[in-house]
């Protein structure tokens, strides 16, 4: 929707003209995942697909919310009524920013908000994240708070783990806030370093497959927290902060310690994967593109065989994507459905969407959303 379109539609329903109009990006994680809350490596780059905020500030301290991808009308929401576990649906996402801001003592006021976003809702491209960081970039901005991008998406990052309940890294919200257009963000979620890493695909005569497989099942919120705490637990278990202080080297002695098999396949995957960021950065760095694609491809395989987040929808897509020809595929996001990655080659991208769309009719799958990544600007205002 155009900056226009969305100051009418705010307009329409919060009478008068907003403020201003902001926009905060989904993304795709090229690797790095289940990393970000075990101090690790993530390579995000942000979408073009964005949540878009227009809001006008109030002379009290009530919340006025309104979604055009959600029925029921505006949600009016009190400060008495801004207390994590009490607002439900959508609602919670931007409601938690603003329980965020005041916790983190910014004395921001009521504001009436409409939001509307592009960004596919349970694909794994973090639409929610989107949502927070729209309103709390907005709020930045609107309320002359001074806040840099990282502290913005760590903000948000509080909205979803103490408002909204889920105990998510940092990633999502840092990439929506910190990435660069035309780059892919190296970011070390412990001491929150980031380089900036240009990612030219298309010179390279690749592309960047992002395959929506409409699917999501319902158990993962709580396999996201179970494998969380049973992360921590193994760390704890071999003395350290987190499983990041694992050096590769010391993995199969470590492995050898540890009580069951399933702490061993979690700290396995949590020791490859940061190692396999590191050397996607430096494919980036050598500007070597393709060699991405076995990384993603062993990635995949770790996160289906070891962390155990993938599904049966996700790995079709892998193998078939795979067989028509990608240089490498893997899931990204938290797992459990949500999307697929392909690396593919600019000549070979239309038949691995033919294969994996006509794999997916073949099963009785509806048909899987099938778009092509391109590295965004972060948070941003618009007007």
């Amino acid at each position: 929707m155009s900056t226009d379109r969305l100051t009418e539609a705010f307009t329409a329903v919060h009478r008068g003209r907003p403020e201003g109009v902001w926009a905060a990006p989904g993304r795709v994680n090229l690797i790095g995942e289940h990393t970000d809350y075990n101090d690790g490596f993530v390579l995000p780059i942000a979408l073009p697909h964005t949540a878009r905020a227009a809001v006008r500030r109030r002379e009290d301290d009530v919340l006025r919310l309104h979604s055009a991808q959600a029925e029921g009308g505006v949600v009016e929401l009190t400060p008495d009524q801004l207390v994590p576990g009490t607002v439900e649906s959508w609602a919670k996402y931007p409601a938690g920013v603003v329980w965020a801001l005041r916790e983190a003592g910014h004395a921001v006021g009521g504001a009436d908000i409409h939001l509307d976003s592009d960004v596919p809702t349970g694909a794994g491209l973090s639409s929610s994240a989107a949502l927070e960081c729209v309103v709390a970039t907005a709020f930045n901005d609107l309320w002359d708070l001074g806040l840099g991008p990282v502290e913005l998406g760590l903000l948000a990052q509080r909205a979803e783990n103490g408002f909204v309940g889920v105990p998510c890294g940092a990633m999502d919200q840092l990439a929506s806030t910190c990435c660069e257009a035309e780059r892919a963000m190296f970011l070390d979620t412990r001491s929150l370093s980031a380089r900036q890493l240009p990612v030219d695909l298309a010179a390279a005569g690749l592309r960047l497959l992002v395959i929506d497989t409409r699917v999501k099942h319902d158990l993962a919120d709580g396999a996201y927290a179970e494998r969380r705490s049973g992360c921590e637990k193994a760390a704890a278990l071999l003395g350290l902060t987190a499983l990041r202080d694992l050096a590769p080297d010391g993995l199969d002695a470590a492995l050898a310690t540890l009580p069951d098999d399933g702490l061993r396949s979690l700290t396995r995957h949590v020791v490859t994967e940061n190692a396999r960021v590191e050397a996607a950065v430096e494919a980036l760095v050598k500007g070597d593109p393709a060699a991405l694609g076995p990384i993603l491809t062993a990635g995949h395989a770790s996160l289906r065989d070891d962390f155990l987040v993938s599904c049966a929808e996700t790995d079709l897509v892998v193998e078939v994507a795979l067989a028509a020809g990608a240089l490498g595929a893997r899931m990204t996001g938290g797992g459990f459905g949500g999307s697929v990655i392909a690396l593919v080659t600019e000549d070979g991208a239309d038949g691995v969407a033919d294969a994996v769309t006509a794999a997916f009719a073949e099963a009785g799958l509806t048909a899987p959303r099938i778009f092509t990544a391109l590295a965004a600007q972060g948070a941003h205002r618009l007007s």
